[in-house]
């Protein structure tokens, strides 16, 4: 047993992201199918770490605290990029994306029971490998599993959210790029129809020269500072009352009113590029943490009944990408974007589906829509419905009765 203290777990997740950025460079079918090199080189790290295990004995044991900080980070940068105008803009299109998110809660549940029924399974047990750790993420899955354990005695139903959180945590990864690529040949590329000074700043332009001075970065980093300590505060105040939110929420709330309060008042206005930095630099070392850390031996021990259903979820999440989200959401390249984020939340997280729309947009061009619609819904609307879906299958007989 390897332990790695906080530097050496962060010298693990850099040379992760090298080795993603190296790998996908070299290899032209992950750049094909927009592969984000944070799961690349996460994944291949995890993979070996697995071999080593297996065949030595060998582990490594992360020192992962740094990881929801940079998680809240990338949340805080998202807020402070999130431009009051902006949102009032895309109103409609994130009450149709919720819609059809909405959806693929319902689909995500019943394939879930129906598939565990008919292989003989608990019907929980579908419950819990549908919308509630795919689209619900390891913190709803935690939740959730200590009700089914503890209210509905299911049995190891801690192990198996923490299984299939992670199972969907990859393949929101690995789809949303081929998902992406098979759409664009409907589509038009943007990239030649934008000069320079129209393209807008954030997300969606990660390798973009930003010109940063430190004073300008010591206000950047200050407001992602005070964003994560109201948001932090905030949800410590709401916590166990009707209006509880994960902390992450919170943070990002903070961070919306943050900017856009601190530019009503003429007092602040800011720097989108830097924020822009900042995001992603916490993002990409958040994903490299989260997946160089994943204990693929969990999966090796499901039973071949969850593998198929699991298996089942993704092919559903990509179907539904390419023949529901795509066509409602406009036909057009920011459906395309929006497509391959909502394979990245849909089966993962939202910083999963950040990643996937910015592979895609490195390559064939900006989509502002996409970087305002994904984590407004992925942030603010997912929780909140996904509860309200989560408790209807419950209140099914044949489920939770």
């Amino acid at each position: 047993m390897i332990q790695l203290d906080f530097y050496g777990t962060l010298v693990a997740a850099s040379l992760v992201l090298l080795i993603g950025r190296m790998v996908v460079a070299r290899t032209p079918l992950l750049r094909t199918f927009n592969i984000p090199e944070p799961v690349v080189g996460g994944l291949l790290v995890a993979l070996i770490l697995l071999a080593l295990r297996q065949g030595m004995g060998f582990q490594v044991q992360f020192d992962l605290a740094m990881q929801t900080p940079l998680m809240l980070a990338f949340f805080a940068s998202i807020g402070l990029s999130a431009d009051f105008a902006r949102l009032k803009s895309g109103g409609k299109m994130v009450g149709r994306f919720l819609l059809i998110v909405a959806g693929l809660l319902v689909v995500q549940n019943t394939l879930g029971i129906s598939l565990a029924m008919l292989m003989g399974l608990d019907p929980l047990m579908g419950l819990l490998a549908g919308s509630i750790t795919l689209s619900g993420g390891h913190g709803t899955g935690a939740a959730w599993s200590a009700v089914f354990q503890n209210e509905y005695q299911l049995a190891s139903a801690t192990e198996l959210a923490v299984a299939t959180a992670t199972f969907g945590l990859v393949l929101g990864g690995l789809i949303g790029g081929p998902v992406a690529n098979l759409l664009m040949r409907k589509v038009k590329a943007p990239g030649a129809e934008h000069n320079a000074d129209d393209e807008p700043q954030g997300f969606e332009q990660p390798n973009q020269e930003r010109l940063i001075t430190q004073f300008s970065f010591i206000e950047t980093l200050a407001l992602i500072a005070v964003s994560l300590l109201g948001g932090t505060a905030l949800g410590a105040l709401i916590k166990g009352t009707p209006f509880e939110l994960p902390t992450f929420v919170c943070v990002l709330f903070v961070g919306v009113l943050l900017r856009n309060g601190l530019e009503t008042l003429g007092v602040h206005k800011v720097f989108e590029r830097e924020v822009s930095l900042v995001g992603n630099v916490s993002l990409s070392l958040f994903l490299a943490m989260a997946l160089m850390s994943l204990k693929l031996w969990d999966l090796a021990a499901l039973a071949l009944p969850i593998f198929v259903l699991l298996i089942a979820q993704a092919t559903a999440m990509g179907l539904f990408a390419y023949f529901v989200t795509f066509r409602l959401m406009g036909r057009n390249y920011d459906a395309v974007v929006l497509a391959a984020g909502h394979c990245g939340f849909g089966l993962g997280a939202t910083p999963t589906a950040i990643a996937n729309m910015q592979a895609v947009t490195q390559r064939f061009g900006p989509s502002h829509l996409a970087f305002l619609v994904v984590p407004m819904v992925g942030a603010f609307f997912i929780d909140i419905i996904n509860a309200i879906t989560i408790k209807l299958f419950l209140a099914l007989p044949f489920v939770g009765g």
